[in-house]
């Protein structure tokens, strides 16, 4: 079971560049020969499978849980009934114990967290949030008014070792 002192944060608005980040981190932190996981929130509706398939027709009538469980993989799909997502918090305790998970999105939750940022007309999330440690741009001369780090997008490495930096403490 994985804890909350492992979870980091990619947060930014729609189309900063979040998840190809996020993907960029994931090749560092593995070729370090770290475990990683990743949480991903979506604000649409999302289905893993569709009408028609049986994992689809299992929850259609009522299975709280389906486990699809190819060769390679499995997924587990949890029909939880409320309105809105569980916390991030209650997501990670479900997940297996890594060095780092990396959380896309959950902007709410109260895990340290970097702001990715590429259009700088959109409000600044750092502005608001004290647990934005740093703010990623692809142009590090724009820089924000916050008093957290800005780090170029294109130094990965930089940004990794942030990361590290403090979840290690």
């Amino acid at each position: 079971m994985a804890d909350m002192t492992r979870v980091f944060g990619i947060v930014g608005w729609k189309n900063s560049g979040k998840t190809t980040l996020v993907v960029d981190l994931v090749r560092v932190f593995r070729e370090k020969g770290l475990t990683v996981s990743t949480a991903k929130h979506a604000h649409h509706h999302f289905d893993v499978d569709g009408p028609g398939k049986d994992s689809f027709l299992h929850r259609e009538a009522g299975a709280r849980q389906v486990m699809i469980a190819p060769d390679s993989r499995w997924a587990l799909m949890t029909e939880h009934g409320g309105p809105e997502r569980p916390p991030l918090a209650a997501l990670v305790a479900r997940m297996s114990s890594v060095d780092i998970i990396l959380a896309e999105g959950f902007k709410v939750d109260p895990h340290p967290k970097l702001e990715v940022r590429r259009d700088h007309a959109t409000p600044l999330i750092a502005a608001e949030d004290p647990t934005v440690r740093a703010v990623v741009t692809p142009d590090a001369a724009v820089r924000p008014q916050c008093s957290c780090p800005v780090l170029p997008r294109d130094d990965v490495a930089a940004i990794a070792g942030l990361i590290l930096k403090t979840l290690n403490g």
